[in-house]
C-alpha cells in the first residue's frame, strides 16, 4: 500500500505543520506510522510519525530522496472549461503527469474569467493541483501559472516545440520527436478555429479518430507522450 504524501517546505526536518499538518489529523495518521513527506520540486523524505496534533506532525525520517523531473517536461497549455470541467481538467492532466499547467483564455472560451475574479479561478486550479498530486504521490506538484490570452499563449510559444491537439490534423502524435520540453495545447468545448491555430503557429496533431471532451484531452496526451517516450 502506498504511503499518504504531505507537502511542507523542509523535508529533511521531518515536521508537517499548519494546513498539512491539520490534514494528516483529519486522516488520522497515527504515532507509528509511515508518511511521505514533500516539497514539490522533487525532494522526499520516508518518516515515521511520533506525534500527531492538529496543527503540528513530527517524525523521523528515515530515508531522503529527490526524484527527477521526467523527460521530456511537458507543459499544458489548458483552455478553460466551464464549471466543474475546469477542476476535472488539473486533477486528470496532473495524474497523468504534467510537469506545469497554463490556463489559456481562447477565442471560444466560454468561462472567461473576469480580471476581478482571475486570481481566485487561478488559487482553484492551484488547490486542485496540489490535491491531485498527492494524490497521485507525485514527488513534483505541478506549477499553474497566470492566465493568458491567444497573444500572450503565440508569444509564450516562440522557439517552443508546441503541439496543439485537434480532431481534423493529418499528423498522429505517434510521429512526433518530441525532444527535452513539449508544451501540448488543449483546446477549449467549441474547438480552436483556423484563426487562433495560425496565431499559434503549434504544429496540430491528433490521437485518434475519437473526439475527445476538453477536460479530458490533456489526460489522454499525457498517456500517449508517456507511452512513447522515457517518461514511462
Amino acid at each position: 500500500m502506498s504511503l499518504p504524501y504531505f507537502l511542507t517546505d523542509d523535508p529533511a526536518a521531518g515536521t508537517l505543520t499548519g494546513a498539512e499538518a491539520k490534514h494528516a489529523h483529519v486522516k488520522r495518521i497515527q504515532p507509528g506510522e509511515h508518511i511521505m513527506l514533500i516539497d514539490g520540486q522533487g525532494s522526499t523524505a520516508l518518516t515515521r510519525v511520533t506525534s500527531v496534533g492538529a496543527g503540528r506532525v513530527d517524525g523521523v525520517v528515515e530515508k531522503l530522496q529527490f526524484v527527477p523531473q521526467p523527460t521530456p517536461r511537458v507543459t499544458v497549455v489548458q483552455a478553460v472549461p466551464k464549471g466543474e470541467r475546469a477542476e476535472l481538467a488539473v486533477d486528470l492532466a496532473v495524474q497523468a503527469g504534467a510537469d506545469a499547467i497554463v490556463p489559456w483564455i481562447s477565442h471560444r472560451t466560454i468561462a472567461r474569467w473576469p480580471a476581478n475574479k482571475q486570481a481566485k479561478q487561478v488559487e482553484k486550479w492551484r488547490a486542485q493541483a496540489l490535491s491531485s498530486a498527492k494524490q497521485a504521490r507525485r514527488a513534483w506538484v505541478p506549477e499553474v501559472r497566470d492566465p493568458v490570452t491567444t497573444n500572450q499563449l503565440s508569444e509564450l510559444l516562440q522557439e517552443r516545440h508546441a503541439l496543439v491537439l485537434h480532431e481534423d490534423a493529418t499528423d498522429s502524435i505517434r510521429d512526433v520527436d518530441f525532444g527535452e520540453d513539449v508544451w501540448l495545447i488543449v483546446g477549449p468545448e467549441g474547438g480552436i478555429g483556423d484563426d487562433e491555430l495560425e496565431i499559434l503557429g503549434a504544429r496540430p496533431v491528433k490521437l485518434g479518430p475519437e473526439v475527445l471532451r476538453t477536460a479530458s484531452a490533456a489526460f489522454a496526451g499525457l498517456c500517449a507522450i508517456g507511452a512513447l517516450t522515457s517518461r514511462w
